[in-house]
């Protein structure tokens, strides 16, 4: 089967979003459009191997004009403080 005979995957994206304690980063993650997407959070190195392995498409980072819309939130708006690690 050549090149042309495989079928194409969706794009995926990573859009950096912020930072919890020292190491953790927090991301949107999306396949296929940017639009909809889910909020990860892993360490820098582990969020390095990830964009790698998915070989990712890096958004800008930034606020957006639905960062101000009521209806648009996200997890670390209601989410207090660093995440602390379980034992």
């Amino acid at each position: 089967m050549g090149q042309e005979d495989q079928p194409q995957l969706p794009c995926k994206f990573v859009r950096v979003t912020g930072c919890r304690g020292k190491d953790l980063i927090e991301f949107d993650f999306a396949v296929g459009s940017p639009d909809l997407f889910v909020e990860l959070i892993l360490p820098e190195a582990a969020l390095a191997e990830f964009c790698r392995s998915n070989e990712v498409i890096v958004l800008p980072s930034g606020d957006d004009a639905q960062a101000h819309d009521a209806l648009h939130w996200r997890l670390r708006d209601v989410t207090p403080g660093p995440i602390e690690p379980r034992d």
